[in-house]
């Protein structure tokens, strides 16, 4: 069985995004969707600010489910979208090669719905010697209770749970490493919520960053 017991790293992992498409986001009620958007678009852009590979991958676009998020695709232009026709991607060679093509084991995984379109590659690419770790607040299911028992289906199989922030913290690891450090901080102060806003008080209040940046621009009345 796949071992957990030490962290991923940017080297180490890719993210796979699941069918974060129309069709399926209609169907979404175990949380917010508009946090569920936000909550993808940050791990997208981390995960494209630590060069983690991604792979995208939607069902039946034209027929039925629509196109991929643009808040997804504005963070991979140009970058390929296997097209399926399965529920389960692990079903679709494209997938699979996609997929292995990243060259990483540590898959994150994030889709819709969690209960048969995560859940279901989750096992069977747990069968096929992957580490899966899946972002739940990156997931929509249709209810509270589909989210919570395909987590419990997944975590059953060998899986780990975690969330957005967690995930991207762990490629962070050591704030003594600036190479990605104003970048994420600049993610988080858009995408991170709560923990956003406290970044953007520390910036300003405690480390003084400057204000010109911070205030809105006055723009003056033209003479009657």
């Amino acid at each position: 069985m796949p071992s957990y017991h030490k962290l991923y790293t940017p080297q180490d992992t890719a993210v796979v995004f699941i069918d974060h498409q129309p069709q399926m986001t209609f169907g979404v009620a175990n949380m917010d969707r508009a946090s569920l958007i936000n909550n993808v678009t940050l791990l997208a852009k981390c995960a494209k600010e630590y060069r983690v590979p991604a792979v995208l991958t939607a069902v039946e676009t034209e027929s039925f489910s629509g196109y991929i998020w643009p808040q997804l695709l504005d963070v991979f232009p140009g970058q390929p979208i296997v097209e399926r026709s399965s529920m389960n991607a692990w079903d679709d060679a494209g997938f699979r090669k996609a997929v292995e093509a990243t060259g990483r084991k540590n898959i994150l995984l994030t889709g819709l719905w969690t209960e048969v379109c995560v859940a279901w590659p989750a096992v069977e690419m747990l069968g096929a010697g992957y580490n899966i770790y899946v972002v739940e607040d990156c997931c929509g299911a249709t209810s509270v209770a589909a989210h919570d028992a395909a987590l419990s289906r997944m975590v059953q199989a060998g899986a780990v749970r975690l969330t957005t922030i967690a995930a991207l913290l762990e490629w962070q690891r050591d704030w003594k490493n600036k190479e990605h450090y104003d970048a994420l901080m600049g993610l988080i102060k858009q995408h991170g919520g709560a923990y956003g806003s406290g970044v953007e008080y520390a910036y300003t209040m405690v480390h003084h960053a400057p204000q010109s940046a911070q205030k809105p621009q006055v723009v003056p009345k033209k003479a009657a």
